[in-house]
C-alpha cells in the first residue's frame, strides 16, 4: 500500500518539521515613517508619523568591502574577509510634490532640528506589509529643493535623508494600526 503523505502524516515522516515556501510580498502599502527620540539614545516604539507621497525607497543593503588577506603561502586562490558596508551618503526617496507633501517634509526637518537641539536622534522606519519587523535607521533630513521638471509629467521631488546610524531590523512600531487609521482620515483632496 502507498504511504500517506497528508498534512497530518507527513510531519511524522520528516521528523516533525515541515518547511513551507514563503509567501512572496509586494511593495504595495510600504510606508516611510519618522519619530524623534523622547529619551536620547532610545529608539521610539510609538509615535511615528507617516511621510506621505513616497514613490520609491532606495536600497539599504550595500555589499561589504572585501579586504584581501592573501599570504605568500597561497598558491591558487586569494583570500578575503568582509570589511565595512557603505550606504553611500544621503539616501534618495522619490515623492510626489504637492503643497501638502512640501509642508509635511518641512515638519520632518523641523522635528529633526528640535530633536538635535536636545541631543536626540530622529529615527526613520520603513514598514513592509507582510513582514513582522520593520527597518529602522537614524538620519538627518535635508530641506527640499527645486526638482527637475518636464512637459507632461507628474511633479516629483527627491527627499534626502543622510543616515547617522546603521540600518537595523526590529519589531514594527506598536501603535501602527491606530496610526494608519489616523493618517487615512487626514487625506484631503484639493479641487
Amino acid at each position: 500500500s502507498a504511504e500517506c503523505l497528508c498534512a497530518k502524516c507527513l510531519p511524522k515522516k520528516l521528523g516533525g518539521t515541515i518547511f513551507m515556501a514563503g509567501i512572496q510580498l509586494s511593495t504595495a502599502g510600504v510606508t516611510l515613517l519618522y519619530a524623534a527620540e523622547a529619551t536620547a539614545g532610545t529608539r521610539p516604539t510609538t509615535g511615528y508619523e507617516k511621510i506621505s507621497e513616497i514613490k520609491s525607497i532606495p536600497e539599504l543593503n550595500p555589499e561589504p568591502d572585501n579586504l584581501e588577506t592573501t599570504t605568500l603561502e597561497e598558491t591558487e586562490w586569494k583570500t578575503y574577509v568582509p570589511g565595512l558596508k557603505d550606504i553611500g551618503g544621503a539616501l534618495s526617496f522619490t515623492a510626489n510634490l504637492t503643497e501638502a507633501s512640501m509642508t509635511e517634509w518641512e515638519g520632518v526637518v523641523d522635528a529633526y532640528d528640535t530633536a538635535a537641539a536636545g541631543n536626540k536622534a530622529t529615527w526613520f522606519c520603513i514598514v513592509i506589509p507582510g513582514l513582522t519587523k520593520a527597518l529602522y535607521f537614524t538620519g538627518q533630513p535635508s530641506p527640499m529643493g527645486m526638482p527637475a521638471m518636464e512637459v507632461s509629467a507628474v511633479l516629483e521631488t527627491t527627499l534626502y535623508i543622510t543616515p547617522t546610524g546603521a540600518p537595523q531590523w526590529a519589531a514594527k512600531p506598536t501603535d501602527l494600526e491606530s496610526m494608519s487609521l489616523r493618517s487615512s482620515t487626514k487625506k484631503n483632496v484639493e479641487v
